[in-house]
């Protein structure tokens, strides 16, 4: 059990409960569904194209935002990647908070499935639910932006945080941060986190990995490394993994699971796109002045994937200190099996708490550059009706 049993009967003095949602925008106590004279009346709000509408707001006050679940009626992936949500804490002008809709919550390459880990889950793939604790001292505001291009009909949703909370002076604030490289650079590491100054704590990562199929064929994209840089590491990190599929949990390759604190909901091996995710709650990752946590882009080659490569992508560069360009079809049995670089499409929505407000990573990649490349989901139902 990764929480404290004692808190469920624990009732805090002074602390009191509020809901924000289509029904209650202000969470005002005694105000709820007051639309249709405390019928059913407004469950839902619209989304136009370039909108933007504030989900939850406090002022004045400490508190912890507890838990967000959302719905809404256009699951496409243009929409998951389009819509941004964005949270400040105590009246930074900058967001701590700010990812993609469908990457936030699990959902990587704008493509939905049921899942449940110990933070998020999406227990028929039709939901976006955290449950993230996220104290605040002075005041909290969640926004969501549609920077999708189209107009989203139907956006349902409730936060529920509580206010009165006594946190202490040096409790942390939770951040997310979202990133895309596509395509990633030959032997430059993919910035899971930016290097972040402060003290705080890792708490994982929701990463998204579409296989450039034109150039490397079926072959397998999982050998690099997760590799976490802690207190002025620069050069070699402190954690080093041994694999991205053995980062999650898993080992030879990656199918579709998914546990508490470490799954694969999307394992696409078809159009090779997968949508994993870690989360750092049994094992705390702490660090005392910054941190960078990064993914290498590295494969391999074995004898049954070796044609297929050469076909597609004959001179590769080998893994090593020289990165030596290599070609296949002048290797010999002598090297049935090797490691090279690759450049796939790689994004990822990290997870951290900080002992400040903001995290200095500046604006998220840009929406087209979030929305591009990605294909309907065949397997899914991506819109409703009312």
């Amino acid at each position: 059990m990764f929480f404290d049993p004692k808190t469920l009967y624990h009732i805090p003095h002074g602390v009191k409960t509020r809901w924000a949602s289509p029904e209650n925008w202000d969470a005002a106590a005694g105000a709820g569904g007051t639309e249709n004279s405390g019928r059913k009346g407004s469950p839902f709000f619209y989304l136009p194209a370039g909108a933007q509408r504030v989900l939850a707001e406090v002022t004045g006050q400490t508190g912890t935002l507890r838990r967000i679940w959302i719905t809404i009626s256009d699951r496409s992936p243009k929409m998951l990647r389009g819509v941004r949500l964005d949270i400040y804490w105590d009246g930074a002008s900058e967001p701590a908070v700010s990812a993609p809709l469908g990457d936030f919550f699990g959902h990587g390459l704008g493509r939905m499935r049921p899942f449940q880990s110990c933070l998020f889950s999406s227990p028929e793939g039709r939901s976006f639910l955290s449950i993230v604790p996220m104290p605040f001292k002075t005041g909290m505001r969640a926004v969501v932006t549609n920077e999708s291009g189209t107009d989203l009909t139907l956006f349902y949703y409730d936060v529920d945080f509580t206010v009165g909370d006594g946190h202490p002076a040096h409790t942390p604030y939770f951040h997310a941060h979202f990133n895309r490289e596509n395509p990633t650079t030959l032997k430059r590491d993919f910035d899971i986190l930016p290097r972040v100054a402060g003290a705080g704590r890792y708490l994982g990562a929701q990463i998204g990995v579409i296989v450039n199929r034109q150039r490397y064929a079926a072959t397998w994209w999982g050998e690099g490394e997760v590799k976490i840089y802690l207190d002025g590491d620069r050069q070699l990190p402190t954690l080093c993994g041994t694999g991205t599929e053995d980062y999650i949990g898993t080992a030879f390759g990656q199918g579709r699971f998914d546990h508490l604190f470490q799954g694969c909901p999307l394992a696409d091996e078809k159009n090779m796109q997968y949508s994993f995710y870690r989360l750092h709650v049994p094992d705390p990752v702490y660090f005392a002045k910054d941190i960078r946590v990064t993914l290498q882009q590295m494969g391999i080659w074995e004898p049954h994937t070796k044609g297929g490569l050469i076909e597609s992508s004959p001179k590769v560069f080998r893994a090593g200190p020289g990165m030596e360009e290599v070609d296949l079809r002048e290797l010999g049995d002598d090297w049935p099996i090797g490691y090279f670089e690759r450049a796939d499409d790689v994004s990822s929505c990290v997870y951290f708490y900080l002992d400040r407000p903001t995290n200095g990573l500046g604006p998220i990649t840009p929406a087209p550059e979030r929305m591009k490349g990605l294909v309907e989901d065949t397997d899914m139902k991506t819109h409703e009706g009312i």
